[in-house]
C-alpha cells in the first residue's frame, strides 16, 4: 500500500444470521438430536438424497444353515440375498414471510425462535410416519391380537413384559441390542406409578437413548404426543433398530425476496422414507386406559 492510500472495512452483513446453508445446518442438528423415533430407527443405508423418488437399495443377507460333519463330502448351499428398495416418497416443506427483514435477521435469537418451530413441525409428521410403521408388525408379535388391553399402574408392567418377550422369541434381540418402547403421555402417567419402572436417574451407569424417561421390563422408554388416541384405544410400539431404516435429508433452504412487500420469503423441503426390514423386530398393543 502506498502512501496516502486508505482502506475500507466492509459494512457488517445485517444478514448473516439468516444464510441459508447456516439454517440448514442447524436444524439438521437439531432433527437429529432430538426426534424421538430417530432414537429408535437405523440410517445404514442413508444415500445421497436429492429428490423425491430417489431408492435407496437394501440388501438383507441371506440365513447360513450349520450342518453336521460327517463321512460325506462337504455341500456348499448358494446364498441368496434379498433386496429391496426404500423409496423417498415423502415431500414436506414449510414456507413463511419475515418482515422488517434487516431488522429481524440480525437478531440471532429469532433465528433460533424460527428453527426451533420449524424443527417442532418436521418431528410432528415424521414422527407420526415413522409410528405408522406398526402396520407392519409381524403378527406374533401383536400382544393380546387386536382386543384392547386395559392398562392402568397395576397392569401395565406384566404387559410390557409380553411386549419384551415377543421381541426376545423373535430373536430380534441379542447381545449389544437392547430395545426400546414408545408410549404417550396418558400412558407415562401410568407408568410413573409403577413400581418396576426404573427412572432415568436411577438407571445405574448405562446409556440411555436421548430423551428416554427411563427403563422397564429391559426397555428403554421413550414419549411421544404423536401417539394419538383412535376411538379412545392407543397404539404401545417396541422394537430394536434393526425393525425400520429410515433415510432423510434437508433438501434446501431458501431465502427469497417478497417482490410485493418489504419481506423475505423463507422456504425450506425436507425429504425422507422408512422401510420395515424387519418386520419381528417390531412388537405392538392396542391399548385403552383405565
Amino acid at each position: 500500500m502506498t502512501e496516502g492510500q486508505t482502506t475500507t472495512t466492509p459494512a457488517a452483513n445485517a444478514y448473516s444470521a439468516f444464510i441459508p446453508e447456516i439454517w440448514s445446518q442447524k436444524l439438521n442438528n437439531m432433527l437429529e438430536k432430538d426426534c424421538v423415533m430417530l432414537q429408535c430407527v437405523n440410517r445404514n443405508w442413508e444415500g445421497d438424497i436429492k429428490n423425491q423418488g430417489d431408492k435407496v437399495k437394501i440388501i438383507t443377507p441371506a440365513a447360513v444353515s450349520v450342518s453336521t460333519l460327517g463321512s460325506e463330502n462337504i455341500s456348499y448351499s448358494e446364498l441368496a440375498p434379498t433386496s429391496m428398495d426404500l423409496v423417498i416418497d415423502q415431500k414436506k416443506f414449510f414456507a413463511f414471510k419475515i418482515n422488517d427483514v434487516a431488522q429481524v435477521q440480525s437478531n440471532t435469537d429469532i433465528m433460533e425462535a424460527h428453527l426451533k418451530n420449524a424443527r417442532k413441525a418436521i418431528e410432528e409428521v415424521q414422527d407420526a410416519y415413522l409410528l405408522s410403521q406398526h402396520a407392519n408388525v409381524d403378527s406374533a408379535n401383536i400382544v393380546g391380537g387386536t382386543a384392547a388391553i386395559t392398562l392402568d399402574k397395576s397392569t401395565i408392567y406384566s404387559n410390557f413384559v409380553k411386549l419384551a418377550l415377543c421381541l426376545k422369541n423373535s430373536d430380534a434381540v441379542t447381545a449389544g441390542v437392547r430395545p426400546w418402547v414408545v408410549i404417550n403421555p396418558t400412558i407415562e402417567s401410568y407408568l410413573l406409578q409403577s413400581t418396576e419402572f426404573i427412572g432415568a436417574n436411577n438407571v445405574a451407569d448405562e446409556t440411555l437413548r436421548e430423551g428416554a424417561i427411563g427403563r422397564i421390563a429391559g426397555m428403554d422408554v421413550l414419549v411421544s404426543t404423536n401417539l394419538t388416541a383412535v376411538d379412545g384405544k392407543y397404539y404401545v410400539l417396541a422394537g430394536t433398530n434393526d425393525a425400520i431404516t429410515f433415510a432423510s435429508q434437508l433438501s434446501k433452504i431458501e431465502s427469497l425476496r417478497d417482490k410485493d412487500s418489504f419481506s423475505d420469503l423463507v422456504r425450506g423441503l425436507y425429504l425422507y422414507g422408512a422401510k420395515t426390514v424387519q418386520p419381528k423386530a417390531l412388537a405392538k398393543m392396542i391399548v385403552t386406559a383405565a
